[in-house]
Parts: structure tokens; sequence; C-alpha cells
């Protein structure tokens, strides 16, 4: 079997971004005409609540998961992986654009202050380790996010056949795992009608795609 993808593959591979794209655009387009007005009085969040800090730090998160979802997507000879590594960009892609078009709506920028921090007052915050007095890095708060390293993407990037699959299970059950504290947190402290409805969407999707996961592992027979 050849590393290089065939012609065939290359076309996919473009259709399934545009398709990517489509939706995205597609989701900010809804978000934006179908919302207003819907929030019956209701303040507007501000830069530094819940909503906001749940909008940007799960635009990057999603991020990381669509660019993962995408390479294996590419290269997996598993037909239920590859379904579901379609659903996992394609609807994240869909909440992320919604996410960016909130905070466009409420007129605020898509990144301002230190990633988890509007979290600190949630117990998964707490759990996280989302503090008020040491503020975490970038880099400290995707680990705790969940989120893969440079090194391991690089290393999901050169795996081939069955250990790319199992490197990508293995990365994005850990992915989610840090994506559904995030969504308990706005749970707990939002109180946008919109936001709190894709966090649900979020918190129980992930729990579902989690079990899924693990089911491909256990098939494949991918070491613990």
């Amino acid at each position: 079997m050849t590393d290089e993808p065939s012609a065939g593959g290359s076309r996919r591979w473009f259709v399934v971004t545009v398709a990517l794209i489509l939706i995205a655009g597609l989701a900010f387009a809804v978000g934006r005409f179908s919302t207003f007005g819907t929030q019956g009085g209701a303040a507007t969040p501000g830069t530094s609540s819940p909503e906001a800090g749940f909008s940007r730090d799960m635009q990057v998160h999603h991020a990381q998961a669509i660019e993962m979802a995408m390479e294996i997507y590419r290269k997996t000879d598993d037909s239920e992986l590859r379904i579901l590594a379609y659903d996992i960009a394609t609807g994240q892609a869909g909440q992320r654009g919604q996410m960016y078009d909130w905070l466009v709506q409420w007129g605020l920028p898509q990144a301002g202050g230190p990633m988890m921090q509007w979290m600190e007052a949630s117990e998964a915050g707490h759990a996280h380790g989302a503090t008020s007095s040491e503020p975490m890095s970038d880099e400290e708060a995707h680990a705790a996010m969940g989120m893969a390293s440079a090194d391991e993407i690089a290393a999901l990037e050169a795996a081939t056949g069955q250990e790319a699959d199992c490197r990508f299970l293995t990365l994005m059950i850990r992915h989610h795992e840090g994506a559904i504290p995030m969504a308990e947190a706005l749970l707990e402290l939002g109180s946008d009608g919109r936001a709190l409805e894709v966090a649900e969407a979020i918190k129980n999707g992930q729990t579902a795609e989690i079990d899924a996961m693990r089911s491909i592992q256990d098939r494949l027979g991918c070491a613990a």
C-alpha cells in the first residue's frame, strides 16, 4: 500500500474540506439571522463573562479536534472510524462557527484574558486548576483541556495504519474528556440560552463519542 494519496483520495479530501468551510459558514449565517431578538431583553454577555470565555476557549479546542479528525479521515482504512472522524470534524466546525458569531453579535473580541480563567468560579474549573490568583499560561491551559502537544500532533501525522488509528483514538478521547468540564462549567455559570444549549449538546455528544471511540479501541486491540 503506497503512502501517496490517489487522485480519487485527493478529490475526496478537497470535497470534504470545502464541505467543512460551507458548514462553518452556514452556522455563522444561521446564528446571525436566527438569534437576533431572541434573548427577551436579557443582558448581552460581557468580555469577562462565562459565555465569552467559553466561546473563545472552545473555538481553540475545537480547531485542534477538527485538525486531528481530518488527519485520520484522510488516511484511515477503518470505515467506522472514518465516519466518526467526519462527524467530529463537521459537527465541531459548525459549533465553532456559532461561537465565532456570538462574539461578533456581542461586540466582543475573539481573544481576551487568560484561557480557562472564566471557569474559576465553577467546580469544574477548580478541578482543572483554574484560579484567579495563578492564571495558567496557554500551554498549561491546553494541557488541562486535554489538548495534544505539538509532538503528539506530529506523531499522529507521521503514523499510518492501525498505529495512526490508535493514536488518534487516544488523543481524541483525552481531548473530549477536556471539553466536557468546560461545557459543565458554562452550564453552571452561564445564562445565555443559546450558549447553554450548545454546551449541553457538547457535553452529551462528546460523552457518546467517547463511548464509541472506546468501543473502536477495543475492536482494534489498541494498547491501553
